[in-house]
């Protein structure tokens, strides 16, 4: 329970209460300490006005209206005379006097505390006003002790109904917090719960209910969440079924294409000139057709494993990846440099790293010969403070602005007349493993430049 949230409200309150009570005790008994004194003081004063109306009363009759006055003496001032009316013996002198005429509240409290933290009996001297202009000036001396222990008890009595008030009112709120905020927050709560069994369920999204402003606008959005979770699950799905519709269909397409492949090599070798012409034109289609089916089968595959990180050297690698592009380039007028220096060591997954720079630069080349131009593509790296940073750049036409809207998207982002825009979503995906980026850097007339960035050091 002292977990809960109405368990720690309840305590809360029980606290916060006393403490009110506390800063009320202490004026309190100040208060009661005054009227006590003053109380005292009219006794005093019906005494010896009743003394004075018959001056022949006896001793026993004047320590009779003393007892009953519970003071000591009693002196009263009047036209300009102060006379001892009431006396009896003191058990010891006078320690403290207070006048109650001009006090004010911060000096009752003060001496009502100190009065409490006094153990010992003590004879103290009170002077106020007489009642009604009875005279001028009235004092009594009298016991400490009774006025202590009656403030005790007045004490006592407050503490004991602050108690009770904060115990009742705690219970009223943790009643109130239960009922207006707790239950709430527990529907809630089970709402997500059985959402989470099912998320593709649309019964199952929370319809928002709650009348408290602020928990209707947590279900609110919590609503909004389950919709866009449950539509893109949904959208997912459909996705998946028909990725494996297109990864099956794809592949039975290669091996159509593969033997077509095939018969083109002698096709271009008749004698016909039509079909001479022609055939270059079936053998790049039929090429294209294969690469787009080879990579919706990669991309069609599981997600992309966990890079294995180790320390390779890139300017070995980057090597690898443009000899093989040299023989992918054949008669065409593309070069290719690069400039990483030999000593350079990244840490990544090499093969991994190998397939993002080789698409990166088999884009480039791609782009530079459907031009039917010559053009230059480098492979550039350098090491920052805390990012290894790749760039490739081509000198071909720059990326069209419908392809820059979607460039790391698959099947949206292709560049190329043809293309699937499969090669930049692999980039991507393998530096989202790596814990870096892709980006592109520059494209214009002048050519194009992507960058990728590889952390030195692991996420977080």
């Amino acid at each position: 329970m002292m977990n809960s949230l109405s368990g720690r409200l309840l305590i809360l309150t029980v606290l916060f209460v006393m403490l009110a009570e506390v800063l009320i005790f202490v004026p309190s008994v100040a208060r009661f300490r005054e009227d006590y004194l003053l109380a005292r003081l009219e006794r005093a004063q019906i005494a010896s006005l009743a003394l004075l109306a018959d001056d022949m009363l006896s001793a026993e009759l004047e320590a009779e209206l003393l007892d009953n006055a519970d003071v000591y003496n009693v002196v009263l001032r009047r036209d300009d005379v102060r006379e001892l009316v009431l006396s009896s013996e003191l058990p010891s002198m006078v320690t403290a006097d207070f006048d109650l005429r001009e006090t004010t509240g911060w000096t009752l409290m003060r001496d009502a505390m100190m009065r409490l933290v006094k153990r010992g009996p003590e004879v103290i001297r009170v002077i106020g006003s007489p009642s009604r202009e009875a005279g001028q000036l009235i004092e009594v001396t009298m016991d400490s002790a009774p006025l202590r222990a009656a403030m005790i008890e007045y004490g006592l009595r407050i503490l004991i109904l602050s108690a009770v008030i904060s115990i009742i009112t705690a219970l009223l709120l943790f009643m109130a917090v239960r009922v207006l905020l707790v239950k709430p927050i527990k529907g809630v709560v089970g709402h997500m719960r059985r959402y989470a069994e099912a998320p593709e369920d649309a019964h199952r999204i929370i319809a928002p209910q709650a009348k408290v402003r602020e928990l209707r606008e947590a279900e609110d959005a919590l609503y909004s969440l389950q919709t866009q979770l449950t539509q893109a699950l949904k959208q997912k799905e459909r996705l998946a079924q028909l990725g494996g519709a297109v990864a099956r269909v794809s592949h039975d397409l290669r091996n159509i294409l593969t033997s077509a492949q095939l018969f083109t090599d002698r096709i271009e070798l008749s004698e016909d000139p039509a079909v001479r012409r022609l055939a270059p034109k079936l053998v790049n289609s039929i090429t294209r057709a294969v690469s787009l089916c080879e990579s919706t089968l990669a991309f069609g595959r599981a997600e992309e494993p966990s890079p294995t990180l180790t320390l390779f050297n890139l300017a070995a690698l980057t090597n690898e990846v443009l000899e093989a592009e040299r023989l992918a380039i054949g008669e065409h007028d593309v070069s290719l440099s690069e400039d990483i220096p030999a000593g350079l060591m990244v840490r990544g997954d090499p093969e991994q790293i190998y397939r993002a720079v080789s698409n990166l630069v088999r884009n480039a080349r791609q782009a530079i010969v459907a031009t039917g131009k010559p053009g230059e593509i480098s492979v550039a790296a350098r090491a920052e403070d805390h990012d290894w940073v790749i760039t490739v750049e081509d000198t071909g036409p720059g990326l069209p602005p419908k392809a820059r809207d979607h460039l790391f998207q698959a099947f949206t982002g292709g560049a190329r007349k043809g293309g699937s825009g499969l090669g930049l979503a692999i980039v991507a995906e393998l530096m989202r493993g790596h814990g870096g980026t892709v980006r592109l850097a520059r494209t214009d007339g002048a050519g194009t430049c992507f960058e990728i960035r590889l952390p030195m050091a692991p996420a977080g």
